[in-house]
C-alpha cells in the first residue's frame, strides 16, 4: 500500500463515527510499520478518547517506531480528554502524516510542533481536500462559532412543494424520505417555522432501523406563539428534545405553559417582527450547536438564504408537475430581479434515490450578489471573535459571547 492509501484508510475509519462526535471533529488513525498497519483507531463520540490512543492500545509495543496517518492533527491541549501528542512521544512514534492542521485555536499548528520539537518527522496535506470536506462541519463551526447550516426541501419538477391548496403528502417517495432521515441522524438540530408546523404538523424525529439513532435537538422559529399547543413537536413522549425560538412578542402565558411542558423557549432580539436569525445562530454555536438541518418551510428557507447564512444545499426534485402560479416554492422571499444575481451552486453532486434524485451544492458567496447580500455574511463572522449579536432573557437584552473558540476537542 502507498501512503495516500494509509491515509484514506483513516478517512474511512472517520467517516464511520458520522453525526456521533459532535461537536468534535471525525477522526481516523491508522499505524504502520514496515508497510503492514499495526493498529487503527475511530474517535466514536466526544469525551472518549480519541483515535490516536485507540490506535496506540491496538499496536501495543509495535507502535514503537512506526508511522501514523491521521486525518487531522494531534491535540496538544488538555479538554476533555488528554494530549494525543504526548500519548504519540511517548510511544515512540517515529513519523505522523496529518492531511491538515487543526483550525482549532487551541491546536492550529501546535501539535505538529510539539511532535517536531519531540524530534517526530511530520507531514502535511495527504488527501487534504478530503479531509476538509469529511469534517466542513467541524470547520466552520470551530472557525465561525456558528453551526453549519444546510437547507434542505423537496420539490417537484416545476419547483413546487405543496399544491394552492398546501398538500405535501408524499411529494418525493420512500427511498428520498428515508435519506431525509439519515440527514437529521447526523446533524446537531433541524429547525422549522410555524407555518410549517401548523400546515403538516410533523414529529420532526428520526426514524431509522437502527439501535443508535439519533434525535437532533428540534427548533421551532415562532416569533409571535402562533404553534398549537397540540402539536406533535410539543408531545413529551417523542424522543429528543424541542426549543422555541421566539421574540419578546410572545405572550408571556404562552411562554409559561410552553415551559412548564418541558419546552424551552429561548427569546431573541427581533428583525423585521421575527426572530433574529444570526442571534439565533450564534447562541447555537456557543451550546455546541455543530450543524442545522434547515427544512422549511418556504418563507424560513428565504430569510436563511437572503442573509446567506446557507453552507449547503440538500434539494430533493421528484418527477410530478403540480403546477399553479399559486402553489408554494419552496424559496420565499422577495427574490432577484436579474438571473445573474441568482445564487449558485459549486461543487455540485446528483444522486438518484429511487424515482427521485437529489442535487447536493454549496452556495458560491459572492460580495455582488446584489439582494443576496453576502457581504453581511462575512460582517457577522468577524463580529463573532468579539461582540455577538443580542439576545434576550426574561424580556432583557444580555451580550452573547462565542465560546466556540475556548471548546475542547
Amino acid at each position: 500500500m502507498m501512503r495516500e492509501d494509509f491515509m484514506r484508510r483513516a478517512l474511512q475509519l472517520a467517516e464511520r463515527a458520522r453525526g456521533r462526535t459532535s461537536p468534535n471533529p471525525m477522526v481516523g488513525a491508522v499505524l504502520v510499520r514496515e508497510g503492514r498497519i499495526v493498529g487503527e483507531g475511530i474517535h466514536p463520540q466526544a469525551g472518549e478518547p480519541h483515535a490516536e490512543i485507540f490506535a496506540l492500545r491496538q499496536a501495543g509495543e509495535a507502535a514503537r517506531g512506526a508511522t501514523l496517518y491521521v486525518n487531522l492533527e494531534p491535540c496538544c491541549h488538555f479538554g476533555r480528554t488528554p494530549p494525543c501528542t504526548q500519548a504519540l512521544i511517548a510511544a515512540g512514534i517515529a513519523e505522523v502524516h496529518m492531511a491538515m492542521l487543526d483550525p482549532n485555536p487551541l491546536v492550529a499548528g501546535q501539535g505538529r510542533e510539539s511532535l517536531e520539537a519531540a524530534g517526530i518527522r511530520t507531514v502535511v496535506g495527504e488527501c487534504e481536500a478530503e479531509a476538509q470536506c469529511l469534517n466542513e462541519v467541524f470547520v466552520h463551526w470551530i472557525t465561525t462559532g456558528r453551526p453549519f447550516v444546510i437547507a434542505k426541501f423537496a420539490m417537484s419538477l416545476d419547483g413546487k412543494i405543496a399544491t394552492r391548496r398546501g398538500d405535501s403528502r408524499w411529494i418525493t417517495g420512500p427511498a428520498a424520505r428515508q435519506h431525509v432521515h439519515e440527514l437529521r441522524d447526523q446533524v446537531d438540530a433541524i429547525l422549522v417555522g410555524a407555518n410549517t408546523v401548523i400546515a403538516d404538523d410533523p414529529q420532526l424525529t428520526t426514524r431509522l432501523d437502527k439501535e443508535d439513532v439519533r434525535h437532533p435537538l428540534r427548533i421551532i422559529l415562532d416569533s409571535r406563539g402562533r404553534t398549537p399547543l397540540t402539536a406533535q413537536v410539543f408531545d413529551s413522549t417523542l424522543p429528543g428534545h424541542t426549543l422555541v425560538a421566539t421574540t419578546p412578542a410572545m405572550p408571556a402565558r404562552r411562554r409559561q405553559v410552553l415551559e412548564k411542558r418541558g419546552i424551552e423557549v429561548l427569546v431573541l432580539s427581533a428583525e423585521d417582527g421575527r426572530v433574529s436569525l444570526s442571534a439565533l445562530l450564534t447562541v447555537l454555536g456557543r451550546r455546541e450547536i455543530a450543524s442545522l438541518l434547515v427544512e422549511g418551510g418556504g418563507t424560513v428557507l428565504g430569510a436563511f438564504f437572503a442573509q446567506g447564512l446557507v453552507n449547503k444545499v440538500c434539494a430533493f426534485i421528484a418527477p410530478l408537475i403540480i403546477g399553479g402560479c399559486h402553489a408554494m416554492t419552496p424559496v420565499g422571499g422577495i427574490g432577484v430581479d436579474r438571473l445573474a444575481d441568482a445564487l449558485r451552486l459549486e461543487r455540485v453532486e446528483l444522486q438518484q434515490l429511487g424515482t427521485d434524485v437529489l442535487i447536493g451544492g454549496y452556495p458560491v458567496l459572492s460580495v455582488d450578489r446584489g439582494s443576496w447580500i453576502v457581504d453581511r455574511v462575512t460582517n457577522h463572522e468577524s463580529r463573532i471573535t468579539n461582540h455577538e449579536p443580542r439576545a434576550m432573557d426574561n424580556g432583557q437584552e444580555v451580550e452573547e459571547v462565542c465560546l466556540a473558540g475556548s471548546l475542547k476537542k
